[in-house]
């Protein structure tokens, strides 16, 4: 395969050296796909007489890419566009010193901050997901959610409040937003418009209300939980089923610590304090419908890349 065909140009009146004005020029080609990796280059004495400028400075440009990850080496002489580049340069250099590149080659330009700002904020909105992101108003409750999206579809995960969604809006950036549907309209106007919001839908109580109607005798009964509302909540869901018969116990896990409760006869645990409980008869309380987690796990569309 012959060397590809670069589409260079120098200006010697510039006061930016022509081995960075011919590296630079090459790395755009590369990014912006001109150059594939496994493509070969042009000889340094071959683009030197096409660019009319000394060999040692294409030499010298060659070697620079070289040792930033760009260009690699086959049998020979001869460079070739480097495989994997980015990440190559992420291991090599840091997330850092791309960064301090980026606004370097932007300044050479003529493009200012603010413009290298605006740019990387859309292309950042442009890119696929990489996380989900919880937007719950209870830290409890947000805790329980994050942990059953983790556990079901392996994406990472973080949340944040309504309020702290709103104030920093770049928490939508490279991000899925997952939220209840009650607050969809308040949430509408903060999300990318190429990226609407996965609404959370609940799971209904009904088998936990046929266990406790199938209990034949006076019965103690337990919900555990880190979320306060999700307590206040369980109570109301169970109260017919519960009535005068049975006794019925809320415990706010606030620390993480093993809690005994094999005096009860049934145990209701959310996602979190299923590990931490210790009882006779404990039951998985999952807060998330199934239906909601499968929609999110559409909406990402791929499986999580590994870490």
């Amino acid at each position: 395969m012959g060397a590809a065909e670069m589409e260079i140009s120098l200006s010697k009146n510039s006061e930016v050296p022509l081995r960075q004005q011919l590296a630079e020029q090459i790395v755009v080609l590369i990014t912006t796909g001109e150059l594939r990796a496994g493509q070969q280059l042009a000889s340094v004495r071959s683009l030197a007489r096409r660019l009319k400028i000394h060999h040692n400075t294409v030499s010298e440009a060659y070697q620079d890419l070289v040792s930033r990850g760009w260009l690699a080496r086959q049998r020979g002489s001869r460079l070739v566009v480097g495989p994997r580049t980015a990440s190559s340069r992420i291991a090599s250099v840091g997330l850092d010193e791309l960064i301090n590149e980026a606004i370097q080659r932007a300044k050479e330009m003529g493009f200012t901050l603010q413009a290298l700002t605006e740019r990387v904020r859309e292309r950042l909105q442009e890119e696929p997901a990489d996380h989900i992101l919880i937007v719950e108003d209870e830290p409890g409750l947000r805790e329980v959610i994050c942990a059953e999206v983790q556990r079901k579809l392996g994406w990472p995960v973080k949340g944040c409040s309504v309020d702290g969604f709103a104030t920093e809006p770049d928490l939508a950036l490279g991000a899925q937003v997952f939220a209840p549907g009650h607050i969809r309209e308040g949430l509408k106007l903060l999300l990318p418009a190429n990226r609407p919001a996965a609404w959370i839908t609940y799971s209904a109580a009904d088998e936990h209300l046929r266990l406790i109607r199938g209990l034949k005798n006076p019965s103690a009964i337990a919900a555990v939980s880190v979320s306060e509302s999700l307590l206040k909540t369980a109570r109301s869901l169970f109260a017919p089923a519960l009535g005068r018969r049975h006794t019925f116990h809320e415990v706010l896990l606030a620390e993480r610590k093993r809690t005994d409760l094999r005096g009860m006869d049934l145990v209701f645990c959310d996602s979190i304090a299923l590990k931490a409980v210790c009882a006779r008869n404990k039951i998985h309380y999952h807060l998330v419908s199934q239906q909601s987690l499968a929609e999110l796990g559409s909406t990402m569309g791929r499986a999580p890349r590994k870490l």
